[in-house]
């Protein structure tokens, strides 16, 4: 097995590849688009065959030419819903294989309202489900019930040793394990419903304040590419 993840500093952004060295398939979760001549080289560099391209969530209506941008790399998406029918391996199972591994798709709605998760071995990546009100396209949940309900009742109901791979790594921090979550996240550790909810009303909803944040980390960004140029 290959597993490689790519952190964008400025951003946060987290991508993962998972790969099947043995049979030449691989996955991408939660790839950037600006991230496709990299990603691309990668794949060509092990000789791998993208099967699935994963999402589990997206905002391209801030980001034009994204998502054209991810079909370059010529695997289906998976995004918003969980696969069934004719394009699911097993039908109606959300589940979706690569090489000789299989991989559990799980509807996590809150964060968006499309939310998906992705559960391998004993890895789930849940995009920005935990990270409340750190998405730099999103002030806050667009679902506040239901991502309570998907981090309750999806995610904190796995092993405690299952390890969570967030979307939106802030300070190079992408990876913690579902007890670290339960006991200690700023948001639902120790809270109750109702207190999740209070707290997650008073956070403003202004797309100013999510535009603003975008341009910080665009300017961040554009600093570093002066630097090293």
């Amino acid at each position: 097995m290959y597993f490689r993840i790519l952190h964008d500093e400025a951003s946060g952004a987290a991508s993962f590849l998972l790969a099947d060295l043995d049979a030449g398939e691989a996955v991408l979760v939660d790839p950037r688009g600006a991230d496709v001549a990299v990603l691309a080289a990668m794949l060509d560099e092990h000789r791998l065959r993208l099967r699935w391209l994963l999402r589990t969530h997206e905002h391209d209506d801030q980001l034009p030419g994204e998502a054209a941008a991810l079909d370059t790399l010529g695997a289906p998406r998976i995004q918003q819903r969980v696969p069934t029918g004719q394009g699911s391996p097993e039908r109606e199972t959300g589940a979706l294989v690569f090489g000789n591994q299989h991989l559990r798709v799980l509807c996590t709605p809150g964060h968006t309202a499309g939310c998906l998760s992705y559960l391998w071995r004993d890895r789930l990546f849940c995009g920005g489900l935990l990270a409340v009100d750190a998405c730099p396209f999103q002030p806050r949940p667009a679902l506040p019930e239901a991502l309570w309900d998907s981090v309750t009742r999806e995610v904190f109901t796995l092993p405690n040793e299952t390890l969570l791979f967030s979307a939106h790594a802030r300070q190079a921090r992408a990876v913690s394990t579902v007890l670290e979550q339960r006991r200690w996240h700023p948001w639902f550790g120790g809270a109750s419903r109702d207190e999740f909810l209070a707290r997650v009303q008073a956070v403003p909803a202004s797309v100013r304040q999510a535009r603003l944040r975008l341009e910080r980390h665009a300017a961040t960004r554009s600093s570093t590419t002066e630097l090293t140029s």
